[in-house]
């Protein structure tokens, strides 16, 4: 009979209910990320969103910040298994950003600098499910985890809370981002284990 070393076993799902399947608690804040990290100065940064139709709404980070800011308590979960609760982010909502933009559009993409997009549906983005995001525990967001600014989109894995974020482009159809394209699940809910393909 073959004998398994620990790292072939799969953790053991924690008794924690806040924990979704196949999920680990950590405490850490592990940094994961496809390519080098972008360094984004605060007079260089814009976040814009466009329309099915090609109409452009902007932001400086001077504009961003005169906008409502929310304080956001929420808990993520990386498709690599591992879940962190009760993190607290600062922010703007989506729901702020995407006043006065007409659109019909059911899905967006999100644009990073460096390159990185992810798709997400307008309805996972909308009614205050999602942010765009500049402090982590009271801190400026660090370069590693996507700053000065990410999307968080809580509810589903995070490889959807796009780091160094630079806009959505609104999608009358969906379409794959970088990691829906390599084999990631279109959607991505951590509770129902949409982690590939």
């Amino acid at each position: 009979m073959a004998v398994f070393s620990r790292g072939f076993g799969a953790r053991r799902r924690e008794s924690d209910e806040r924990l979704p399947p196949g999920q680990y608690l950590t405490e850490d804040f592990p940094v994961l990320s496809a390519g080098p990290t972008p360094r984004v100065e605060l007079d260089e940064w814009r976040f814009a969103i466009r329309n099915e139709n090609g109409a452009t709404k902007a932001w400086t980070w001077d504009e961003l910040m005169a906008l409502p800011i929310e304080e956001v308590t929420t808990d993520i979960h990386c498709v690599t298994r591992w879940s962190k609760l009760g993190t607290h982010w600062r922010g703007v909502s989506i729901d702020t950003l995407f006043e006065g933009i007409e659109t019909d559009a059911g899905y967006a993409m999100a644009h990073s600098y460096g390159g990185y997009t992810t798709n997400v549906p307008m309805e996972d983005l909308l009614e205050g499910k999602s942010w765009v995001v500049f402090e982590f525990e009271g801190e400026p967001l660090d370069p590693e985890h996507g700053g000065p600014a990410r999307l968080i989109v809580p509810h589903l894995y995070f490889w959807k809370s796009a780091k160094w974020v630079r806009g959505l482009t609104l999608m009358e159809h969906d379409a794959p981002g970088f990691w829906e394209q390599n084999g990631y699940n279109m959607h991505g809910d951590p509770w129902t284990e949409e982690r590939y393909w």
